[in-house]
């Protein structure tokens, strides 16, 4: 017998028994279902809508409803529909008639809503450690290798010389940021529906701040409509995650990338690469392309979520049942990559010595020559010009600039003095740069402090 069957003669057809159900979904949520109910049966006895003995009676049944399904002996058929459903059913063969109580002020839509707002506290603050401790591996391997000199990339063109760990830094700050925005989702979470009923409230003498206090949110959803049809903090959870798996996705390409014997300045660990079936020699970066190719799952899940609202009007409607699958998934795969990524940050070997001899004389100096100018008094645009013009000349010989000496240089401009060739130091040219948030070892460790302070906090 259906919970809601009083109005309906026949039941539905078998097909759409299996089709309307989401069993395989909200079961994942029984321990929240069973932690809504065990506040709402509390309150209820607490304004005396239920007997001190009903309370008791209900709470045994829960605590036994729980260790069967913990334990694997409860398995919910699909004709149950949901987990609620699945719960009460149980309550009431355990209990009796008094199970049938449990429901009272409330409604389906807002113990979805209650059990919803409950997982996602759980795994939010989960994904927030998870996102923390990449921040973390990032900077273990700041403080590990970024010395490292690599040149900087724009265009994926050798751009200026740079250190590693500050390319390393600009991630851990995204990653960063990637927690706060989950700060706010969680700020944004934590109120309670339990209690708003179908959409209009409940004419019982219920306390919906009691059952907010028992649940540990910061206080009820002001509206019960509100409370039921909103879906904006699920989709605030997963534009977080999706922002995040952006920034993942960029790290992971990267590991690809270094990786390469192309670029060979990275081997990744052991443990996560893995090899071919054809081709002996290979080490393929699989947790890394994985992680890229996951992005698009938790972008997918933003925009399932966006579509699936944008046209519902008020209150709550079937749609919204499948917003749980976009949103697991989304919740799963982000804390996944998080941690894949964490331990290949931590398992992979730098090669130290790749870039310090290839970059000297490589036009990523340019800029250095265009710099020193300006000390001597030029406008950058001008001085720019000539560093081009520099640049010109050595591809029409078929030199870098190793070649040039200070002759050389003062045909293009008499300003060049000798230390100019100073300035066309890789390293020099990377340490150089001390400005708030530069490249320059003291920017980078002051940047490390700067997070490892954030951590700590």
């Amino acid at each position: 017998m259906a919970l809601w069957d009083g109005r309906f003669a026949g039941g539905p057809a078998e097909e759409m028994i299996h089709f309307s159900e989401s069993l395989d979904v909200d079961l994942r949520m029984w321990a929240q279902d069973l932690q809504g109910s065990r506040a709402h049966v509390r309150m209820l006895g607490e304004v005396g809508l239920l007997s001190v003995a009903e309370v008791e009676r209900i709470l045994e049944g829960l605590d036994q409803v729980g260790e069967e399904l913990r334990s694997g002996v409860y398995t919910p058929g699909p004709e149950l529909e949901d987990v609620h459903m699945a719960v009460e059913s149980r309550l009431i063969e355990i209990v009796g008639p008094v199970g049938a109580k449990l429901h009272t002020a409330r409604s389906r839509n807002d113990q979805v809503a209650t059990d919803v707002r409950l997982w996602l506290r759980e795994q939010l603050t989960a994904l927030r450690a998870e996102l923390t401790d990449l921040v973390a591996a990032l900077c273990d391997r700041v403080e590990a290798d970024g010395d490292v000199l690599i040149p900087g990339f724009t265009h994926l063109q050798r751009g200026q010389p740079i250190l590693l760990g500050h390319h390393l830094l600009a991630y851990a700050w995204m990653v960063q940021r990637d927690v706060q925005r989950i700060d706010d989702a969680l700020r944004r979470n934590d109120r309670c529906p339990l209690g708003a009923g179908a959409m209009a409230g409940t004419p019982h003498p219920i306390d919906r701040h009691r059952s907010a206090e028992l649940l540990d949110f910061s206080g009820p959803i002001d509206n019960a409509m509100d409370a039921v049809a909103s879906r904006d903090h699920l989709i605030e959870a997963t534009s977080a995650c999706a922002i995040a798996m952006t920034h993942m996705s960029r790290m992971a390409e990267e590991l690809v990338l270094w990786s390469s014997a192309e670029f060979a300045l990275i081997r990744i660990g052991e443990a996560f690469t893995t090899g071919s079936s054809i081709m002996p020699q290979k080490r393929n970066p699989d947790a890394a392309e994985l992680v890229r190719g996951k992005s698009g799952r938790v972008l997918g899940a933003l925009q399932a979520l966006l579509v699936m609202v944008k046209g519902l009007p008020l209150a709550y409607n079937r749609d919204l049942q499948e917003d749980r699958r976009a949103l697991f998934d989304a919740i799963d795969t982000t804390r996944a990559c998080a941690r894949i990524l964490a331990g290949q940050w931590r398992d992979m070997l730098v090669r130290r010595d790749r870039y310090e001899a290839a970059l000297r004389g490589d036009f990523l100096l340019a800029t250095e020559l265009a710099d020193f100018l300006v000390t001597k008094g030029l406008p950058f645009r001008d001085a720019h010009h000539v560093s081009g013009r520099i640049v010109a000349w050595c591809e029409e010989q078929g030199v870098n600039f190793e070649a040039l000496d200070l002759e050389a240089l003062r045909c293009f401009h008499p300003s060049f003095t000798a230390e100019a060739l100073d300035w066309l130091t890789p390293r020099a040219a990377a340490e150089r740069r001390t400005s708030f948030g530069g490249t320059a070892p003291p920017e980078i460790a002051r940047q490390v402090a700067a997070l490892r302070s954030w951590i700590s906090g």
